[in-house]
């Protein structure tokens, strides 16, 4: 290969956004934030509940521990059987919602299928919850009060800003309307001043509309379902999915091969969106702390 050759192919190269180093900075950030706090006598805790023990949620659980202990935040977890009732919950949820020294409360979704999760979610003060799902968090959201976001679309827009990508004008497109990261993702391009469109399941012409995107996030839940025929040259593409493909490798909503190349900008699987997620969480517990 010449160097005019080698030259060409890195210039069209797409910057791959480093979800693991964004976190970290993120991370550090608030691990500073938090000695202060401490010195200042102020110290923040987060109480996680797990009904059950489904592997992913173990790991997620497990990562939450972590990332805690990194910065500097308590956390109580609470580890309870899959026959737990929703009554026995919600009773937890209660108390923790009373003691004053607990700042956040999540509880590991999803639940057996005895306990209602929408109950659950409602359960949790709005001033606790760290997730950002009530409906009084998603309500403050969506008319531009000050309010806990929900994790993965807050991280989003962190790794286009840290990356230096322009939202304002930018023509957006979300693909998924789940109450979990699509529709407050649509809210979070919008309050950037993006244009948004959000596109689901009985969308016509997807593949035109996503066409149109100059930054396009996949949090549709099919792995590969985004390849190179939904992607104009140029765009920023950021991948929501975490699959297992046939190899038990994991890979994302994106067929990040084919897409790549088109790419100015993207997000790989694993180590793009999902580091952030934990950031945001601590960065919302440490809101939490400040807001006492």
């Amino acid at each position: 290969m010449s160097n005019q050759q080698k030259v060409k192919k890195e210039e069209n190269m797409a910057q791959i956004i480093d979800g693991k180093m964004i976190s970290k900075q993120i991370k550090d950030e608030l691990k500073e934030k938090v000695a202060e706090l401490k010195a200042a006598g102020t110290e923040i805790c987060l109480a996680v509940i797990q009904v059950g023990n489904d592997p992913a949620s173990t790991v997620y659980v497990g990562n939450k521990k972590k990332a805690c202990e990194y910065i500097g935040i308590k956390s109580l977890a609470y580890e309870l059987p899959e026959e737990t009732t929703e009554e026995e919950l919600l009773q937890i949820i209660d108390k923790l919602n009373k003691d004053d020294s607990v700042n956040g409360i999540l509880v590991q979704l999803p639940v057996p299928k005895q306990i209602n999760d929408e109950r659950i979610i409602n359960a949790i003060s709005p001033l606790k919850d760290v997730d950002g799902f009530s409906p009084a968090s998603v309500g403050a959201l969506s008319i531009g009060q000050k309010g806990f976001l929900s994790c993965t679309p807050a991280g989003i827009i962190e790794l286009l800003k840290r990356s230096n990508i322009d939202i304002e004008g930018k023509e957006c497109v979300v693909v998924g309307r789940s109450n979990i990261v699509g529709k407050p993702m649509a809210m979070l391009l919008l309050r950037e001043n993006g244009t948004v469109t959000v596109c689901h399941s009985r969308t016509k012409n997807l593949k035109e509309v996503c066409k149109r995107a100059d930054i396009l996030v996949a949090a549709v839940g099919k792995p590969k379902m985004i390849d190179a025929s939904y992607v104009k040259e140029g765009a920023v593409v950021i991948d929501v999915g975490i699959h297992r493909n046939e190899n038990g490798k994991l890979c994302g909503d994106v067929d990040f091969e084919s897409v790549e190349p088109l790419c100015s900008a993207i997000t790989p699987v694993p180590g793009g969106v999902g580091p952030m997620t934990i950031a945001m969480l601590m960065n919302n517990c440490v809101e939490a702390g400040m807001n006492k």
